[in-house]
């Protein structure tokens, strides 16, 4: 009951994070873009307030600044509002938070004065006794307001980030649970499995005292040697696996020749690794002979009782591989990657779990790569397992 509700928890968890991540981006978003508003209507009064005390002045005593302190303080308070002051010819009067090699370009200059333009429209400051000396005040956005426009999308990457750090924290919790109760079931399996190991063992024994066919009771003891090494691989799961250097021409061996007297008279088993030079790389033999032999019984199930299995080793410089290929039914391209995932299957019966245990002993313990290489409708399938040979 509190494992389901945990669960719940867990799934409801990430829907919960996405809404409040929507909710925060939307009243961030809302926010800042009324702050941004409000302080771009001041920073246009401030300007416009500005002019007006420079008007003012010129209007008064013929140009000569008049000695009101108020209009002085306006006058002389800049601010951090960039400003460029032209003639009528945009000839630069005054400027103010501009690089002076902008005014000194020509080019960059008018760039300049035309964002500015765009941005806020010009005030014009006229004087008193004539028209054709009026000043032209170009101004843009100060930093602050700047920064501001650029806050709602520092805010969202943020959160963004956030929402991915917690997906994948609630992704790796579950992974995490998922692989404790898979460790667990392992050893519980291998724990259940030994005891009547043990008593078929012997049996066994008894069996060979009797005047009966002994043939038939070594097949048994080999019968009973590959469970009891199931059950060993079994116990592995999840505790640290020791790698050796190992002659992949004898590990894979040993599970074809199980095979090969247990496998329907329609099917035939092929096998190169008894006619070529030794194949060695790191492996825990008791792991991969089990991703053999996942391999192998796949094929055998996509044969349906009639065709051939074809297991191949090779090797290069750095890596080695075996090849499991069949003449079965085939999997769709669309479905290469998919036959991989835990309680995938197309049999009526099954648990969809061999391929992506194999696919774990690969590549967590062997630090390997299992794929499909090459399959087609009707024609068969290959899988190839690659490892390093360091």
């Amino acid at each position: 009951m509190l494992r389901r509700l945990r669960n719940r928890v867990l799934e409801n968890g990430r829907v919960v994070v996405l809404v409040l991540a929507t909710i925060l981006i939307a009243i961030s978003l809302l926010l800042s873009n009324r702050m941004a508003e409000a302080l771009h209507r001041k920073e246009k009064l401030d300007v416009e307030l500005w002019a007006a005390a420079m008007e003012r002045v010129n209007r008064d005593a013929m140009g000569d600044y008049i000695k009101d302190p108020l209009v002085t303080s306006i006058i002389n308070n800049r601010n951090n509002i960039p400003f460029i002051i032209t003639d009528e010819n945009l000839r630069v009067i005054s400027y103010h938070l501009i690089p002076h090699d902008v005014i000194e370009s020509p080019e960059r200059l008018h760039r300049v004065l035309d964002k500015m333009a765009a941005d806020n429209t010009p005030i014009v400051v006229k004087f008193w006794w004539t028209n054709a000396h009026n000043h032209i005040i170009f101004y843009g956005h100060s930093l602050t307001l700047d920064m501001l426009f650029i806050f709602p999308y520092i805010q969202i990457f943020i959160i963004v980030v956030f929402v991915l750090v917690v997906f994948m924290a609630f992704r790796s919790m579950k992974q995490g649970e998922q692989s404790r109760v898979w460790v667990g079931l392992a050893k519980e399996t291998a724990h259940q499995l030994g005891t009547p190991t043990s008593s078929l063992l012997g049996w066994i024994e008894y069996l060979r005292e009797q005047p009966i066919d002994q043939m038939a009771v070594d097949e048994m003891q080999k019968d009973l040697t590959h469970l009891m090494k199931i059950v060993d691989r079994f116990s592995k799961i999840g505790s640290e696996t020791p790698l050796a250097m190992e002659s992949l021409n004898e590990v894979v061996g040993n599970s074809v020749n199980y095979f090969r007297k247990r496998i329907p008279r329609n099917v035939t088993l092929e096998y190169n690794g008894f006619a070529i030079d030794t194949v060695k790389a790191k492996v825990n033999v008791a792991l991969f002979e089990w991703v053999v032999e996942n391999l192998m019984k796949n094929a055998l199930d996509a044969l349906q009782g009639y065709g051939s299995i074809t297991v191949t080793i090779g090797s290069n410089n750095k890596f080695a591989w075996v090849e499991v290929a069949d003449s079965g039914k085939g999997i769709p391209k669309s479905k290469w990657k998919r036959i991989f995932e835990p309680g995938y299957t197309t049999k009526t019966r099954g648990w969809g779990l061999g391929l992506s245990l194999s696919r774990r002993i690969v590549e967590e313990y062997h630090r390997g790569r299992i794929a499909v290489v090459e399959s087609e409708i009707g024609k068969g399938t290959t899988f190839r397992v690659t490892l390093k040979k360091g």
